[in-house]
């Protein structure tokens, strides 16, 4: 509400925004733990490797299932982006899953989980250097819930990863996983994602002591 040309916040409003970021950064952390996982068991190769290095990893998961895959923005100025004029007060909407997906960008092989391939050059998908994927946003439109949508998703998969083996039901081998997706805002998987947990060995060596 406004009073006296003061904008005052009362109770309701910041329940309101405190249910809206809450709520937001649950179902989008959620998608992209499941899109994590699901491209660690489609990938043995990389699942190994996330023992020693996890931040490449939730990088290239965001680069390829952002859980915010279409960005709606109002251009508040005239300006001209690449061939295209754009005037002021047009709306405009950021593909942000084509940008992480781009061969001209990420090379020919921009549509496999490929990790290492942030090992050459610095993992920024804030946006505050450099746009090649923004899962984000960027700017003061950015989402504010960045550091807990990052905290979540990390302390989850490195936790499950850690804590557990992880296998495909039913004999089934990495190349079966269905990798489709649901169009949304969030992009989830089309299909729910089924694994069969066991005792990891470091985990079962802590609990004897060893």
């Amino acid at each position: 509400m406004h009073r006296n040309d003061t904008v005052v916040y009362d109770r309701t409003h910041i329940k309101a925004i405190a249910l809206d970021m809450i709520a937001a950064a649950f179902e989008t952390s959620a998608t992209v733990i499941v899109w994590a996982l699901s491209e660690l068991l489609r990938n043995p190769r990389v699942m190994k490797a996330l023992k020693h290095e996890l931040r490449r990893h939730a990088a290239e998961t965001f680069r390829l299932h952002p859980a915010g895959s279409l960005l709606p923005r109002e251009a508040i100025e005239d300006a001209r982006v690449g061939e295209w004029w754009i005037e002021k007060g047009t709306r405009v909407i950021v593909n942000v899953w084509a940008m992480g997906r781009d061969r001209s960008v990420w090379s020919e092989n921009a549509e496999e989980f490929w990790p290492e391939r942030f090992e050459e050059r610095e993992v920024d998908f804030r946006g505050r250097e450099s746009l090649m994927f923004v899962p984000f946003g960027s700017g003061r439109r950015g989402c504010p819930g960045i550091h807990l949508g990052l905290s979540t998703v990390k302390l989850v998969v490195a936790q499950m990863v850690h804590c557990f083996e992880w296998e495909l039901p039913g004999g089934m081998g990495p190349e079966e996983l269905d990798m489709g997706e649901k169009f949304g805002l969030s992009m989830p998987k089309a299909e729910h994602l089924l694994a069969v947990p066991s005792m990891s060995k470091w985990v079962d060596l802590a609990h004897q002591g060893l």
